[in-house]
């Protein structure tokens, strides 16, 4: 199978932390359209890191990684960074607001 029917692939890659901590090594893995993934492991073994780098947001690492042409990659952080100054709803809004203005457009 060619790589380019993947919607994501990583090759070789290897994430060296500072101080010489290697937490990810010579990582391959290649997901074709409609995969569903689970990432398990222990605390500390590279999980966030994995999918910090396939959705771009870490892009410090050395090997191959990329989603193909049209495909993007959501990550929800484990500790996201909210506005105090909101209640829990008006969080909620800003990070869905676009969708909720669609559904708006669409009900009217």
């Amino acid at each position: 199978m060619a790589a380019y029917q993947y919607i994501y692939v990583m090759k070789g890659l290897t994430k060296i932390y500072p101080g010489g901590r290697k937490v990810l090594e010579n990582i391959w893995l290649s997901f074709l359209p409609g995969a569903k993934i689970g990432v398990l492991g222990h605390n500390g073994a590279g999980k966030s890191t994995l999918l910090r780098i396939m959705a771009g947001i870490d892009k410090d690492f050395s090997g191959e990684a990329w989603a193909a042409e049209g495909v993007s990659v959501g990550f929800l952080q484990q500790e996201p960074q909210l506005d105090p100054s909101k209640d829990v709803l008006g969080n909620v809004m800003e990070g869905v607001g676009a969708t909720a203005a669609l559904l708006k457009e669409f009900e009217e």
